[in-house]
Formats: structure tokens, sequence, C-alpha cells
């Protein structure tokens, strides 16, 4: 069922400037039976994904409706009753990745096998503004002996792509598990070696996945540092275990993300904590609501989302596959949508 209020806003395609961008974002409002499969999703699990962190929400509209979710029993009815779903588009093209959570070996202390540290942020590094770059702070050594390291891990090509997912669990050699989670960056803007590869005519765009990329360092191991160190970014890590092994890693609002329910957007476009309906195309298409509770890097753009795929070698492979189009539609409180929409410029 769609709320009358919804009538109002049927059919208009505004334009807004989002927060944080000069680029216009243009706003079709839509409603619920315009999303395909909508009605075949299961409406409880998103629903309870989406009241684990709109707890933490402090805007009024969004508090009052996570006071009225801990009351609600039907799902489905919650959604279609208290949001409006919210199309919005830029200049770029729809894109949806995966992510996941890297479990890896490793040790407490520096090993003839485990020899890469994972740091923690060093105190001279301010956020927002540009530090040494991934080649700088690798090549002069700036960060060792300064007692930053949380773990060691084995390879370096590991160590770069937890960096990319920005949490993982290390297997210690006793058995237990320590989790580390995003904890800082060195201001530079990241940039992809996928992308780069291709720049080069390496591969083609359909042939990089994050297990070609992996294979393609390690079997050329000095131009592969080379290609590492084209991404200037550099991600420095914080010690997370307390959170329960059986449940998700940290996202951006510190709380589990859940498999397959939590996606990472850009936050200066799509609410930390919206639900969000994905339409995901590809070899594994995907129609089911979802909440954005991460962000990433990369992650840019009004149809830019990130999924979420769980933690381990089988997840990896499945986000690894992921890099198709689609759309994506934000649920947002019906006052909110109002208060987002402007007139069209003339």
């Amino acid at each position: 069922m769609s709320h009358p209020l919804g009538a109002a806003l049927l059919g208009l395609a505004l334009t807004m400037c989002a927060s944080g961008s000069a680029a216009d974002i243009t706003v079709t409002p839509l409603e619920f039976s315009d999303l395909d499969g909508w009605q075949d999703d299961d409406h409880t699990a998103a629903f309870d994904v989406f009241r684990n962190t709109c707890v933490d929400l402090k805007d009024p509209d969004w508090l009052s409706l996570c006071a009225v979710a801990s009351q609600q029993k039907d799902a489905r009815t919650f959604f279609e009753v208290f949001f409006k779903p919210v199309l919005m588009t830029d200049q770029k093209d729809p894109l949806f990745t995966g992510y996941y959570e890297p479990e890896l070996d490793g040790s407490r202390t520096k090993t003839a096998q485990f020899s890469h540290p994972l740091y923690r942020t060093p105190p001279e590094v301010t956020p927002g503004t540009p530090w040494l770059t991934r080649k700088e702070i690798e090549d002069s050594g700036t960060l060792a002996d300064r007692n930053l390291e949380i773990v060691w891990i084995e390879d370096p090509v590991d160590k770069f792509f937890l960096q990319i997912q920005g949490s993982g669990r290390i297997k210690l050699p006793d058995g237990d598990m320590v989790r580390v989670g995003y904890g800082g960056k060195n201001g530079h803007e990241y940039r992809s070696i996928g992308q780069e590869l291709i720049r080069r005519q390496v591969f083609q765009p359909h042939q990089v996945s994050a297990q070609v990329i992996r294979k393609w360092v390690k079997d050329n191991p000095v131009d592969g540092r080379a290609l590492l160190h084209h991404n200037d970014s550099y991600v420095f890590f914080r010690e997370v275990s307390e959170v329960p092994a059986e449940k998700g890693p940290l996202g951006a609002m510190n709380r589990s993300i859940t498999e397959k329910r939590s996606i990472a957007v850009d936050p200066a476009i799509v609410p930390l904590g919206a639900p969000v309906w994905i339409e995901k195309e590809g070899a594994d298409p995907m129609r089911r609501l979802m909440v954005a509770q991460d962000t990433g890097s990369a992650i840019k753009g009004a149809q830019r989302a990130d999924i979420f795929y769980g933690t381990g070698d089988e997840a990896g492979r499945l986000a690894g596959q992921v890099r198709d189009s689609g759309r994506m539609i934000v649920l947002l409180p019906i006052q909110r949508a109002f208060a987002m929409l402007t007139e069209p410029e003339t």
C-alpha cells in the first residue's frame, strides 16, 4: 500500500544540491509499486537490521520512526506507511560492488612467516589533512618500531586488500581471534589499481576482479609492488575484538553490519541508517531491502553502493565478482522527502 501523501510527489523530477557535494542530484519520488520485487522480499530481515542502528540516529524524524519501529510488528507495513521511496541520480553510471570481512592468519609478534604489520593511527596524522602517501610510508619505514603494530600478517597483498575492505579477523597461532576495524587514513584519495591495470591494457574491464588482481601482483612482485603504490591511500586500524565472533564487523555507524543486508554508501548523499532498496543486475541479480550502515573511500555518487557479503574466503569470492549496474532507491521519512524537494530550476 502507498501513503496518501505520495500522490502529491508522484511523477516529479526535481533538483537538489546534495550536502557536501557540488554536483546536482536529480530526485525522483516513486511509489512502492515501482520497486521491482518489493512484495517478494523478506522485509522482517531488513527491519531487524534497520532497528539495530536507528537508535543511533539523532534527527527528530528518524528518532520518531525508531520509536514506532520498536512497537511495530508488521515490517512491510512499517516501511510503506512511514517512508517514501526516492530515486537520486547524478551524472555517474550506477555501480554496485561487493565487500567482505577477510579472515587471515597472523601473529601478535613479528616472525619469519608473519612480517607485515597492521598499524594503529600515528598521533601526527590529522583527519582530513594529507600525510605521507602509501609509497612514502612503506619505503621510509616511518611507522616501524613505534609500538603502533596491532598484529602481523603474512602477505602484503592480503594487507592491501584488508585496507580496502576496512576490517577483518586475524586468527592467531593459539587459535584466538583478533578483529580489526577502520581506525583512520592518511588523507589521500583512493585510486583503483584495477582501473590502473585496465588503463595499462593488462586486462579488459570484464576480466578484472579481486582474485585476478591478487594473482597478478603475486606473479609480478616488482611491478606488483609498484601497482599497489599507485593507490596513495593508506588505512590504519584499531582493535575491535569486543565484537562477538558471530556478529559482523563494525560499520561506519559503529554497529555490527549484516551479510547481504548492509551496504556502504556515499554519506554526503544517502543518510547513514536509511533503508535502501537495491535492484542489482548482473550474473547474480538482487532485489532486496538493505540499510545504509557503512561508507568507503571509493564509494562516491548517488547510485554507488558496496554490498557486504559476509566473512571469510567464500564471501570474498562472491564479493570480488560483483561489478554490476542497476539502481538503488532510498526510503526516506515522508516529511524529510518533502523537505528535500525544491522547485525545478528555470
